[in-house]
């Protein structure tokens, strides 16, 4: 990166289709979870007009209705039924029962340090964590903002004072980066979706935007924009109607929302719709727990962790730690220290971070993470947000 430029992540609010997508499979896997925290779980959608289709592969000893969980989750995100009804729309399935060759509960807790290296990575993998000093979660600027005007966006309070709103709009925003560090805003965009029944100009469209979503958060998180900082609404022509009913979904396509907003690199594969036992999953959220410990821990002011896994193999094959010139120590130096705090085998990420009995918190967990991001959730007690290795590394 040059020393001056500009930089634009994305974020979406809980209605985009492909967050429907998202919502959806996480739910199934929470709900798996819930009955069965040994449970082995697959499950992907696409949706488009009136439609949704959903592929779960698994093996459990959990019995549950996936359609219906579908239609809660879809009731939920709270499209008007003239949009996309959750009650009348067709949800198509194909689910595949592995329970009776693939089932195989097992004790992490109680396990011994032998038999976690028994556990082996069933996918091929390189995964990526990064943290930062741009905010107090540790996360790139663009991003957090952007998950939080979503994030506004989807209050009920908004959608009160805002009822011909539909819960599909997109949010990019640009900084203006200089030595690395975020300087200004540079420009805010919202895309927002408006009931076809409601008649609304431009121009009161963007005034309460403005004044209900942009500057409330701005205010809120001591972000100020200046004289010249630009903001689009609804750019172009304005979106009657929205969701499934103008443009498709499918799971796992949104992977930088999820992550970091393409400011550090990711693996590509999707978090949503699976079990924690899915390395390119638990090894996504290990990697950013050890990279936010790096930066908490005043090792360096940016991070990036990149763990690579062999189908077979119960350790990574790499651990490779990018500071970017921000730190006094060397990058191979800090990566030994993580190699000597944190267990980086697959059972060992999931016991350490408890990844199988989240589910079981009141309204479940993985779904929660499907909108907004997965990473920097701290206010969600989120175990791969915490920083208590951060003594240890120093």
């Amino acid at each position: 990166m040059t020393n001056g430029f500009v930089f634009t992540s994305e974020s979406v609010t809980c209605g985009h289709p492909d967050k429907i997508c998202d919502q959806v499979s996480d739910a199934i896997v929470d709900h798996f979870l819930m009955q069965d925290p040994d449970a082995m779980i697959k499950a992907e959608c696409a949706v488009s007009s009136g439609v949704m289709f959903i592929s779960s592969h698994y093996a459990s000893a959990a019995t549950l209705d996936i359609s219906d969980i579908a239609r809660r989750t879809i009731r939920e995100i709270g499209y008007p039924k003239d949009v996309f009804d959750a009650e009348d729309c067709t949800i198509l399935t194909s689910l595949m029962d592995h329970s009776t060759t693939d089932y195989m509960p097992i004790d992490l807790d109680g396990m011994s340090d032998k038999e976690i290296d028994s556990i082996i990575a069933r996918q091929q993998t390189s995964v990526f964590g990064y943290a930062c000093d741009h905010t107090e979660d540790l996360m790139p600027l663009p991003i957090w903002l952007a998950h939080r005007l979503a994030y506004r966006m989807d209050e009920k309070k908004v959608i009160k004072k805002l009822p011909y709103l539909l819960p599909d709009a997109e949010i990019q925003v640009a900084f203006e980066f200089q030595d690395s560090q975020p300087a200004r805003i540079h420009s805010i965009t919202l895309v927002a979706s408006q009931n076809d029944n409601v008649d609304i100009d431009r121009k009161d469209l963007r005034e309460d935007l403005i004044a209900k979503v942009i500057e409330p958060v701005l205010k809120k998180e001591k972000i100020l924009s200046d004289a010249d900082t630009i903001i689009h609404i609804n750019p172009g022509v304005l979106r009657r109607s929205g969701g499934p009913a103008i443009h498709s979904g499918l799971t796992g396509r949104k992977t930088g929302i999820d992550t970091y907003g393409g400011y550090a690199r990711t693996s590509g594969a999707a978090l949503s719709g699976k079990d924690p036992m899915r390395i390119d999953r638990a090894g996504a959220y290990i990697a950013r727990y050890a990279a936010k410990n790096v930066v908490a821990a005043g090792l360096a002011r940016e991070c990036e962790v990149q763990l690579s896994y062999s189908i077979g193999s119960a350790r990574p094959v790499s651990l490779r730690v990018r500071t970017f010139g921000s730190s006094e120590l060397d990058d191979g130096a800090i990566a030994d220290r993580l190699h000597e705090v944190i267990d980086f085998r697959p059972g060992g990420i999931v016991r350490d971070l408890g990844l199988k009995k989240l589910s079981a918190r009141p309204e479940g967990f993985y779904r929660k993470l499907a909108v907004y991001g997965h990473m920097g959730r701290a206010k969600l007690d989120v175990p791969w947000e915490s920083t208590d290795m951060a003594q240890k590394l120093k």
